[in-house]
């Protein structure tokens, strides 16, 4: 009975890890992040040193910062603003993008 509840939480674990990790789609990311480059640079790099360089970010980093700046916890007008009508796919496909840049 242990070795069959064991097994059964590793692959419900396994399950878990696996969805998070598919992470969004890094081409619908980049067509999506136009909107970003006048901050944050063509390729993820600012030129301010104000603004962060998002390029090589972790992904899961990314989507949480995203979602805070989205739902309000995370406060900065402009980012504020530019995050609510992200979708839950817009915001793993930007993290996507963005992580995959060196």
């Amino acid at each position: 009975m242990k070795k069959t509840i064991a097994i059964c939480l590793t692959l419900a674990l396994a399950g878990a890890s696996s969805a998070v990790l598919a992470g969004g789609n890094a081409a619908a990311g980049k067509a999506k992040a136009v909107s970003c480059q006048g901050c944050h640079g063509a390729k993820g790099i600012s030129s301010n040193p104000m603004w962060p360089n998002l390029a090589g970010q972790k992904e899961a980093y990314l989507v949480k910062q995203l979602k805070d700046f989205r739902s309000g916890v995370r406060k900065d007008p402009t980012m504020n603003a530019m995050a609510k009508p992200l979708s839950d796919a817009d915001i793993a496909n930007l993290a996507a993008y963005y992580s995959s840049l060196k």
